[in-house]
Parts: structure tokens; C-alpha cells; sequence
């Protein structure tokens, strides 16, 4: 599937049926994951990361780059690859990275060093720029980090996501927004809306009644799916 078919699925949408894009930290779960018959994928960095043995942050651009290329042979649907920051890449490089893996999309976050939020004119001519180096070969979804290291003011969320779509984001991420602001993000931002789920039905459904538009779930799968197998170790030694 191409990035302009990826990008389709974002429009258009019932209210309630949001795009549900889980979130594979390795080839095996991502196989499992279309293997369910979700449409696409999208993988969390800090999920990568831990299955990589990093902290969040913390992995090698080389190795983050090869790990979402073992995710897109392993299944024949879209991946969508969490790079963080962009790494300090130029949008040119980045974008080649990216397409190289074989990914159709990206999550780039605006804030920097895992603790400061950057500029938002400034990150927004930096999307600007890889959207020009991209063109339609990527969708690019823009995380608005206001709610994890700015004021939590709706208000500036709104803000810097309408910089952001103007400088050619397809959809935008205010990670950790509470669940009860969503229908002002709602109301006030153009275009699709992604939210951050639990790994629970009941959480999707929450999102979804609210209006979001997307839905991953960072690393919840990959922490879920360890404390399962930490649960199956601990039997095991009983």
C-alpha cells in the first residue's frame, strides 16, 4: 500500500470509527498485529526502544531505522515509523531514511532532548521542509507535545497544531491530552486527530465516541505484552 492509500484511510471516517493503527516493536508482533486484520501499523519508539534494549530516547538512529525496516518485510500493510526528533537528520536525510525502510508515514514530535518543547514556527518550517523533501510519499502525523512538557493549555495545543497542518502535517498527535479537552482539540483543529489509547477496548471506545480520528497506543502493547510474559516467568518459578 502506498502512502496515498495510508493517507485515505485517515478521511472520510463514520464519527466513532476512528483508524486503529497498533503498535509493533518487532516483526513478530507486527505480524500478529495484521495478521488480526488491522489495515496499517504504527510503531512506537519507546516500545522499539525497550525491544532493542534502550531507554526511550536513547536509540541509535541506525538501529531504529533497521528496526522498522524488519517490520515492514515481516507484514504487507502500511507502517507508519515513530522517529522522535527527526535524530538532527536534515529533512532530506531523514525523509531517504525513512523511505528506505519502506515505511509510508512518520510521527515527529516538537519538543527536543525528551524535555523541551521547541519553537512551534520553528517546527513548523522544519515540517515544512520535510514535507517539501517527502512530497505525498509520506503521511506525516505531527505530535503536539503541549500536554507532556508545555502549559497543558488547550488553547497553545490548538495553536501549534494549526502550524503544523499548515506546514503540511496530514494528521496531529497531542500526546497525553486529557480525555475531557478532546472535543475542544476537536473543535478547533483541522483535519484528523490522533489520540493515544490503553491497550483496552474500552479506552478505544472512549477516544473514539470523543471524536478522534486516529488512535495508536505508544508502547502500552509492547509493556502490556512484557508483563504477560513477566506474569507467564513468575508461574513458571512458583
Amino acid at each position: 500500500m502506498t502512502a496515498s492509500s495510508f493517507r485515505a484511510l485517515h478521511h472520510d471516517r463514520a464519527p466513532g470509527d476512528p483508524l486503529v493503527l497498533p503498535g509493533p516493536w518487532d516483526a513478530g508482533s507486527a505480524r500478529v498485529f495484521a495478521d488480526a486484520g488491522f489495515p496499517a501499523l504504527a510503531t512506537p519508539s519507546a516500545g522499539v526502544a525497550a525491544s532493542l534494549g534502550y531507554e526511550d530516547g536513547a536509540t541509535p538512529p541506525a538501529e531504529m531505522f533497521a528496526a522498522v525496516a524488519r517490520i515492514v518485510r515481516a507484514v504487507s500493510v502500511p507502517v507508519s515509523a515513530d522517529v522522535e526528533d527527526g535524530y538532527g537528520l536534515a529533512p532530506g536525510e531523514l525523509v531517504e531514511r525513512l523511505l528506505e525502510a519502506g515505511a509510508v508515514g512518520c510521527n515527529l514530535e516538537d519538543s527536543e532532548g525528551h524535555a523541551t518543547l521547541k519553537d512551534p514556527q520553528r517546527h513548523a518550517d522544519w515540517l515544512a521542509e520535510v514535507r517539501a523533501a517527502a512530497g505525498d510519499a509520506l503521511v506525516i502525523n505531527a505530535r503536539v507535545d503541549t500536554f507532556l512538557f508545555g502549559s497543558g493549555d488547550p488553547a497553545d495545543a490548538i495553536a501549534r497544531a494549526k502550524l503544523y497542518v499548515a506546514a503540511g502535517a496530514d494528521c496531529v498527535y497531542p500526546l497525553l491530552a486529557p480525555t475531557e479537552v478532546l472535543p475542544t482539540l476537536r473543535e478547533g483543529i483541522t483535519g484528523p486527530l490522533n489520540m493515544a489509547a490503553g491497550p483496552s477496548p474500552d479506552s478505544v471506545a472512549e477516544l473514539a465516541r470523543r471524536g478522534a480520528t486516529r488512535i495508536t497506543f505508544g508502547p502500552g502493547m509492547q509493556r502490556y505484552a512484557m508483563g504477560a510474559v513477566s506474569d507467564l516467568a513468575a508461574n513458571l518459578r512458583a
